[in-house]
């Protein structure tokens, strides 16, 4: 008789540690869009200048390296733009060697496997835990000149490890290659440039806590008036005093836009970055905020006075409420959702149920 999958023990998971919301910038000038457009461009290439300096120093980076680049670009653009780019570096290149991490495991655990299965006999059948040989001798050999490959990768990569070399894409990996593929994707040369350009771009700023509205570079006042710090070379650009550019439109996030007033009301920390989707021709602002860590609950005070479990389904979320022993109480509620139509609609059907099933969670707990 087959062993079952034994079952982990039920934790409690935590809960977010951060927001996101966006809001669309209707109605923006050609000026407007013009002084984004250079300033992205500006700040893109100092970006990528910087992110080539701190790949090249590698394991030898410190921060008298870090305070150094960031007083080179504060020349350029300004000491919290500067700021903001070297951070950003910085956070790419760890998240680069994470993933250079996560893919050497990932080269182990594949030759392991087929170190195994080239042991065994061909046509040895697997078990539960652990597969079996290969089906035929042509498998065998495919999969033996697989692993000299994957061994050759495997190496490279820990030497670049060891090296601190990591591989970065500003705009992304997959849009460069797609390049070589604009027919597949159904890009012109002339498309896919304007999307590089746009990705490769740098308009985002972190929160400053105790700063006016949360940002001093970019800022968003509560009746949703936007205004940018202008980088030094493009301060004549400027239409309001110190050297900032105040945009036509104004900003109201829908979704959460209550908890984000209280937060510049207040001058706690808010992040944001523009962000222009090519295809569609529309400018969007993403606004961001970390949330302090909640302490983890006891499951078994979780499970004092019952809880809500809910089943995800094609078309609906199932939820029932169950007593403190895991056994229903009461009737079994329905909560339906339409997952056709674009991106948008999907998204909107999926939190409109989730909506409906937390109001009704809430006195039902």
């Amino acid at each position: 008789m087959s062993e079952l999958r034994a079952i982990e023990a039920p934790f409690v998971a935590g809960g977010p540690s951060g927001v996101a919301v966006r809001d669309w910038l209707k109605n923006l000038t050609a000026e407007d869009e013009q002084v984004l457009r250079m300033v992205g461009a500006q700040l893109g290439a100092l970006a990528c200048g910087d992110v080539k300096t701190r790949c090249a120093d590698g394991l030898a980076h410190d921060h008298q390296a870090w305070a150094a680049r960031k007083r080179e670009l504060t020349a350029l653009s300004s000491a919290r733009w500067a700021g903001a780019i070297t951070k950003a570096s910085h956070d790419q290149w760890a998240l680069a060697r994470r993933c250079q991490a996560a893919h050497i495991a990932d080269l182990q655990a594949a030759i392991a496997t087929i170190r195994h299965r080239l042991s065994l006999p061909v046509g040895q059948k697997g078990t539960r835990n652990a597969p079996g040989g290969y089906r035929s001798r042509q498998e065998w050999h495919a999969k033996s000149r697989r692993l000299h490959v994957l061994q050759d990768r495997l190496q490279r990569e820990k030497a670049d490890q060891q090296a601190g070399i990591v591989h970065i894409v500003r705009g992304g990996k997959r849009l460069a290659r797609t390049r070589h593929h604009l027919h597949a994707a159904g890009l012109t040369k002339t498309e896919w440039r304007q999307k590089w350009q746009a990705a490769r771009w740098f308009l985002a700023a972190d929160g400053e806590s105790g700063k006016r509205y949360g940002n001093e570079t970019i800022r968003i006042t509560p009746d949703g008036e936007v205004s940018i710090r202008l980088p030094t070379p493009l301060a004549h650009l400027a239409n309001a005093p110190h050297g900032r550019y105040t945009l036509t439109t104004r900003v109201t996030f829908a979704h959460r836009g209550t908890a984000w007033a209280d937060r510049i009301e207040a001058n706690r920390a808010v992040a944001y970055r523009f962000h222009l989707d090519v295809q569609r021709g529309r400018w969007y602002i993403t606004a961001s905020w970390q949330i302090p860590p909640a302490p983890a609950l006891p499951l078994a005070a979780a499970l004092a006075h019952g809880v809500i479990a809910v089943d995800t389904n094609a078309d609906h979320l199932a939820a029932w409420r169950l007593d403190v022993h895991g056994n229903p109480v009461g009737n079994p509620r329905r909560f339906a959702y339409e997952l056709s139509g674009n991106a948008e609609h999907r998204d909107a059907q999926v939190r409109h149920a989730l909506t409906r099933l937390l109001h009704w969670a809430r006195p039902a707990a």
